[in-house]
């Protein structure tokens, strides 16, 4: 070989590293928080990283277990996160109690169309109706979401004054199932699941869900930074339209997507995550106003009275602002939307 030849080979070579590391670099880097542990809602957000699609859409997402909604809020509400996942309601709770916060985060997709949390209670307390719960003792972990709104589950239904017990999350059902508390708050397909797995028989919870006695609170939407919105609303709407994708699929086969989760948690009990999954999608992902509404969608009326109601049960120093919280402007088209659940139209 030539020199002439030998250094147009190493300018080549050279040439094709630097584009390939050019073409590396070009994936927007995301970095995005759970609400909770890998258990089998997770499936919706692993999934899209598993299966490339949102390699494709020129996103490097990472995805990082969560403690809780209202850290999910505070890690994005930093910076340390890009996006989340989050309880529309904390989120609501973080903007009314921090006005001056720079760095608010925004619900940018609906997931949760209704609220997960409910009142489970064992049917041996012979507890058979909201009004049933006043003077008794509910027990729950001081942030959980459910707790937080009790108070609009109450007026709704006439409860009276309860006495609540705080917890670790780790010892709620199991403090249920000893009969140290009358009830529990929490979300249905986390709190009933757990007590399964406690020796109790799904037949002997009952259960209060919270869209069932006139509580139509949103649940858990997807985040993101005012910043990441300002200076790259390519990339929200990138990744909004992989997860839409995804979610269609994961919603048609859960028992694909718990794989998913069991590769970034080994431990994980795949049966029982793979009903968590279903259990989430009946109550809170497919329900009958998602469907009315539209997946990733939310309806304007409800998301007023839900400013109003957070504003009165969390007793925030500002009245939350609904139009500071959600920009709907990312969403991907209604047909994709439509792809994941058809609307029911009014009759």
């Amino acid at each position: 070989m030539s020199k002439r030849t030998f250094i147009k080979s190493v300018i080549t070579v050279a040439a094709a590293m630097s584009f390939g590391s050019a073409m590396a670099q070009a994936n927007t880097p995301i970095k995005f928080q759970l609400d909770w542990r890998f258990e089998g809602p997770a499936a919706f957000f692993l999934a899209p990283v598993a299966k490339g699609y949102f390699k494709d859409a020129k996103l490097d997402v990472t995805v990082d277990a969560g403690n809780g909604s209202g850290g999910a809020v505070t890690r994005v509400a930093s910076g340390t996160y890009d996006m989340g996942f989050a309880d529309l309601a904390a989120l609501m709770e973080f903007h009314a109690n921090n006005p001056d916060a720079p760095n608010k985060p925004v619900a940018v997709m609906m997931v949760y169309n209704n609220t997960p949390a409910s009142v489970m209670s064992l049917k041996k307390s012979n507890i058979k109706s909201p009004a049933d719960l006043t003077g008794k003792k509910l027990g729950a972990p001081g942030f959980d979401a459910g707790r937080r709104g009790f108070p609009i589950f109450a007026k709704a239904n006439g409860v009276g004054a309860v006495n609540w017990i705080s917890m670790d999350p780790a010892l709620r059902e199991t403090m249920l199932a000893k009969g140290d508390v009358d009830a529990i708050t929490g979300f249905t397909f986390t709190s009933l699941l757990n007590l399964e797995a406690r020796g109790v028989k799904a037949e002997d919870v009952a259960i209060m869900q919270y869209p069932d006695y006139g509580v139509k609170l949103y649940g858990n939407a997807i985040i993101a930074t005012p910043k990441l919105i300002k200076e790259n609303p390519a990339a929200i709407k990138a990744f909004l339209a992989a997860f839409t994708k995804s979610a269609k699929e994961v919603i048609a086969n859960p028992s694909e997507g718990i794989g998913y989760v069991k590769a970034r948690d080994g431990i994980i009990n795949v049966p029982l995550e793979e009903r968590r999954l279903k259990l989430a999608i009946d109550t809170v992902i497919a329900s009958p106003d998602a469907r009315k509404e539209g997946f990733g969608k939310v309806n304007d009326g409800r998301l007023t009275l839900m400013a109003s109601q957070v504003s009165d049960a969390f007793s925030t120093k500002t009245r939350v602002d609904r139009n500071a919280i959600w920009n709907g402007s990312f969403l991907p088209s209604d047909a994709a939307l439509n792809a994941v659940l058809p609307i029911v139209k009014k009759k």
